[in-house]
């Protein structure tokens, strides 16, 4: 008898095991995809697309729609992967063809011209844009950047098939730019050349935060930039040794919030200014 009533117990806890593990599932399944989303975002790109699309249909449905898109940062992923821009491209590709134009963020390593088409073809609602060491050209911006027109933020540092044209597109196209990072190499001597500075102090007046270091322009390119964009706050210049701080240049750049040059030199001008 007691036996028989141990087993009845056992059945019982089993079918309640049974119930809080489907209304768990259950819960899990009716959870609404943006919110789902939400949560994934937080699993890293690669389990994002293979391990959590094999858990159930819905998580499938939502790693494979928009929702968990609407930052696309393989960064880190294409730094790590020996592989060909093509490459790159493809996987950048496919990523912004999930998000269905719903990106506000790209973020990539390496990004080709093909790359850069799918960006300015999928990016109305795009905000940021981060494509370090791509191999996008001038005749590329030239062509798409007016897509973009929602732009923000700009980092296309060590670019070198983009120059001073490619930047001015950028300007011209992107009246919402309020970052840029256009970080080059580093060279310890530079022929000057302030046409860089001269078409973002043209084409960019209202940034806020801009770093360029190692670029080659002198104080003229630096005064340009400081004369016309007149919301800047951050400006990071480290490596620019062209750049001689002296009078008036120096008087604006130690007004801005931040200000990054040579560090120990710009120490230096402040401490001898409070002396005197």
């Amino acid at each position: 008898m007691a036996n028989l009533d141990l087993q009845k117990k056992e059945n019982i806890d089993n079918v309640e095991m049974s119930k809080r593990s489907s209304s768990s599932s259950s819960r899990w399944n009716d959870l609404n995809p943006e919110i789902l989303a939400l949560i994934l975002v937080r699993i890293s790109i690669e389990e994002r697309v293979g391990l959590v699309s094999l858990v159930c249909k819905n998580w499938l449905a939502c790693v494979s729609g928009p929702y968990c898109w609407s930052e696309i940062n393989i960064q880190n992923w294409c730094r790590k992967r020996q592989r060909s821009v093509e490459d790159f491209d493809s996987v950048a590709h496919n990523l912004m063809n999930r998000s269905r134009g719903l990106f506000r963020l790209i973020s990539a390593f390496k990004l080709g011209n093909r790359g850069f088409i799918s960006v300015a073809n999928w990016g109305k609602n795009l905000k940021v844009l981060k494509i370090p060491m791509s191999e996008v050209t001038d005749k590329m911006v030239e062509t798409h950047a007016r897509s973009l027109v929602n732009l923000s933020v700009l980092d296309i540092s060590h670019c070198l098939d983009i120059t001073s044209k490619g930047i001015g597109e950028f300007g011209n196209n992107c009246k919402g730019l309020t970052e840029l990072r256009r970080n080059l190499r580093s060279v310890m001597l530079n022929e000057i050349d302030n046409s860089e500075a001269i078409v973002i102090a043209n084409t960019m007046p209202g940034l806020k935060k801009l770093d360029i270091c190692f670029g080659t322009f002198d104080e003229c390119g630096l005064q340009a930039i400081l004369t016309h964009c007149k919301a800047l706050s951050h400006l990071n210049i480290q490596g620019c040794w062209n750049v001689k701080l002296e009078g008036d240049v120096l008087d604006k750049c130690l007004k801005l919030d931040f200000f990054s040059q040579n560090l120990f030199y710009v120490r230096w001008i402040v401490e001898l200014l409070e002396i005197i």
